[in-house]
């Protein structure tokens, strides 16, 4: 299917009742991927995203070795796996998103692919810290169009009452790259060093984008029928304006500021705290939040297509719980004084991650509408990914360097606390976004 001989249109929003920007086909399953293509498209998107997710946690496991070769202080740390990352990542989050909706999302996707994998490869040459950011930042340029160009794919190649599963099945990249990054990288880095890890992560997502090439087809174009196209800044601003998705980006933001502190610094806390080794935290941890991953974004996918399937609205519900129980649980694991112990509190908060994606992503595309489905995905990347990277790692590590140097013990799990605060302000905004779309759906 040609991209530039194929036009897809789409219905207006029901939800936020926005003016139509598209009209629908009715021969829109014309353009549904069936049978193998179905399997094989889904198998490479998550293959893709799992080859994002190890090129953006290698430093996390490499921090230690990074910190020693390069003579960092933990601020560093911070800075290059938070700020340095997130404020590129989300600036170019919303034109990639942009484009992946209004134009082809599949040469998006490619050309994210190969400069975040060449960035990759770059950072395991570096010499100093400047440069080592720069290419974070380059690696951020490139995975910043990941996330909304798949699911633009997704959105124009898969039926409605498969979505849920097929978002789940792409997010699962995230955990299984988690899982690869944290046991390979560790692993890696402990015989080779760390810089032929991130040589090796960058060879692989060039392999990796040739496939891409070759499996996903070419998706069919978005054709605007309404005489004035909105910006995308007034649009934008137009969806923000929905409580209901403002509560769900203020729910991602606060999720941002517990995500990224607990991939940043879990392994240096768990080898500092307890003794471990960076292959031992690799292959525990990787493990377990790779298991987690794949329960939760398989579990969340399938629950909530029975969430939207009810017609209740209510789709945030599950997820706000489990939050809530994880901030409890990594709250003790910061003080266990066993070290795999530690490991085992950790995994509720693993599972929680993991679950919120499907349910998260999905929610954002019920109430933007068709048609909006990658910028949808985008504001709520902006919402976990600019605040919460840029300054909750920074905040751990000063906190941390603070500790030791008033010679205060386990600095960096009081640093860390910062985790369960944000746990239970993201469960406490999924309730009230629940509770706002469900209001949506009894109103139409």
């Amino acid at each position: 299917m040609s991209e530039t001989a194929e036009t897809q249109r789409v219905e207006p929003n029901a939800l936020t009742c926005q003016p139509p920007a598209v009209s629908p086909d009715p021969n829109l399953s014309a353009n549904y991927v069936q049978g193998w293509r179905f399997g094989a498209v889904l198998a490479t998107l998550l293959l893709i995203n799992a080859v994002s997710q190890i090129d953006r946690i290698l430093p996390y496991i490499l921090a230690e070795a990074i910190k020693t070769d390069l003579s960092l202080s933990d601020t560093q740390i911070g800075l290059m796996t938070g700020v340095a990352f997130a404020v590129c990542y989300t600036l170019l989050s919303l034109p990639l998103a942009r484009q992946a909706d209004r134009g082809s999302p599949r040469m998006v996707l490619l050309i994210c692919l190969v400069v975040w994998s060449v960035m990759t490869a770059l950072g395991g040459m570096a010499a100093s810290f400047v440069f080592l950011a720069l290419t974070r930042f380059g690696v951020a340029f490139g995975e910043a169009g990941a996330i909304p160009s798949g699911h633009a794919i997704i959105a124009r190649t898969i039926r409605l009452e498969r979505r849920g599963l097929a978002i789940g099945l792409f997010s699962m990249g995230i955990p299984l790259g988690t899982m690869v990054g944290f046991a390979a990288g560790g692993a890696i880095g402990d015989s080779l060093g760390w810089r032929t890890a991130l040589i090796g992560a960058g060879a692989l997502g060039a392999a990796v984008a040739v496939l891409a090439y070759l499996v996903i087809p070419s998706t069919p174009r978005v054709m605007v029928t309404s005489k004035v196209t909105e910006p995308f800044l007034a649009s934008s601003l137009r969806l923000l304006s929905v409580p209901a998705f403002r509560w769900l980006v203020i729910a991602g933001v606060a999720l941002g500021f517990a995500s990224a502190p607990f991939y940043a610094f879990s392994a240096p806390f768990l080898i500092r705290t307890h003794g471990f080794t960076a292959s031992e935290v690799g292959l525990s941890f990787g493990l377990l939040q790779g298991l987690m991953g794949i329960i939760g974004t398989l579990v969340g996918g399938r629950g909530f297509d029975r969430a939207v399937r009810s017609g209740t609205g209510r789709v945030l519900g599950p997820p706000a719980i489990l939050f809530l129980i994880s901030s409890v649980t990594v709250t003790a694991a910061l003080f266990a004084p066993i070290g795999w112990v530690a490991i085992l509190l950790f995994v509720p908060t693993m599972l929680a991650f993991a679950f919120l994606l499907p349910w998260a992503f999905g929610a954002a595309h019920l109430v933007a509408g068709p048609g909006k489905q990658a910028m949808a995905s985008s504001l709520v990347m902006i919402a976990s990914g600019l605040l919460g990277p840029a300054l909750a790692p920074l905040m751990v590590g000063m906190i941390s360097d603070a500790a030791t140097s008033a010679q205060i013990p386990n600095g960096l799990g009081l640093g860390l606390l910062i985790v369960p605060v944000a746990c239970v302000l993201s469960g406490i905004a999924c309730l009230i976004a629940n509770q706002r779309i469900a209001e949506l759906i009894r109103k139409t």
